[in-house]
């Protein structure tokens, strides 16, 4: 599949397939007419399908029956941002050959109950490994006042801006880091590692987000607020 950020994608099938269009909310349309979100969409050989300007949310995704059929680098074919890995990132003009499709229809739409939250009132957190790192009040800290997704965040992680929090302690050696993971910075700033996350370049992981939370993470624009919470303790 296809993910685009914010502004968008427009794209002409070079044969008939089914696509389906999910992630943020966007205005979809089939030779200029408008077409579902999150329902499979019939393509003829020659038609024009637009993903235009995320109203909500930050990432789209464009899916395809039968998949693209591009090379692949470690099992994937995405770039990756931090190893330059991978394919070069799309531009103008390329042409991605399709696989081969299934049955025509691609399955059912979703349903209503089960599409993903995309904004949520709070982000669940819990306990990272050095949690002990921070001073006081320590993880508590996290929930007081709000967190500003930055303009430097991408899918690497996000940085966010907030009531700064004290470090007990200086840096570690680099530690392998899990999806969600929450370094706290020198300067008392968060970094919310997402799908590209590397390892811990020395700052401690002091809290890691619900994995029921990190879809809502993805799709937060820089300029956006962020609230925590702790999880219960079991």
């Amino acid at each position: 599949m296809l993910e685009t950020t914010l502004t968008g994608v427009a794209l002409t099938v070079n044969g008939d397939v089914t696509a389906a269009v999910t992630g943020a909310a966007a205005e979809v349309r089939v030779d200029g007419q408008p077409a579902p979100l999150w329902e499979p969409v019939e393509l003829r050989r020659g038609q024009l399908l637009e993903v235009r300007t995320a109203q909500s949310g930050v990432r789209s995704y464009v899916a395809f029956s039968g998949g693209l059929a591009v090379p692949r680098v470690l099992r994937s074919a995405s770039a990756d941002l931090l190893s330059g890995l991978g394919p070069a990132r799309l531009a103008d003009g390329d042409v991605l050959p399709l696989g081969v499709p299934g049955a025509a229809g691609g399955g059912p739409a979703c349903a209503l109950g089960e599409l993903p939250v995309l904004a949520e009132d709070y982000v669940l957190l819990h306990p990272g490994p050095r949690a002990d790192w921070l001073a006081s009040p320590g993880l508590a800290g996290l929930e007081k006042g709000e967190w500003t997704v930055t303009s430097d965040s991408n899918r690497v992680a996000l940085r966010l801006a907030g009531p700064p929090l004290g470090r007990r302690r200086g840096e570690l050696a680099s530690e392998g880091l899990v999806a969600g993971a929450i370094q706290a910075l020198p300067d008392g700033h968060l970094v919310l590692f997402l799908a590209d996350h590397p390892t811990t370049g020395g700052y401690p992981v002091v809290a890691v987000v619900d994995p029921a939370c990190l879809a809502a993470c993805a799709q937060a624009r820089p300029g956006s607020t962020v609230r925590f919470r702790l999880a219960a303790a079991r």
